[in-house]
C-alpha cells in the first residue's frame, strides 16, 4: 500500500469521526461509516489491504 493511499484512508477516517462527533451523521449510517473508518485506520497502520491482493491492485512503489 502506497503512502498516498494510506494518507487518503486516514483523512477519510478523520472526516468520518468529525462528522460523527459533531452529530452530522447518526444511526445506521454512522455505525457503517465508523466501522469503515476503523478498517481504514487499521489497514493504513499495517500498510496492507486484504482486498488488494485478490483484485491485483498495488498502490506501492514499483520494484
Amino acid at each position: 500500500m502506497g503512502t498516498i493511499d494510506r494518507v487518503i484512508r486516514i483523512l477519510v477516517a478523520v472526516v468520518v469521526l468529525v462528522l460523527f462527533f459533531t452529530h452530522v451523521i447518526s444511526g445506521t449510517l454512522a455505525i457503517i461509516l465508523l466501522v469503515l473508518a476503523g478498517i481504514f485506520i487499521v489497514t493504513s497502520l499495517l500498510g496492507i489491504c486484504p482486498l488488494y491482493t485478490p483484485l491485483g491492485i498495488n498502490t506501492g512503489k514499483k520494484e
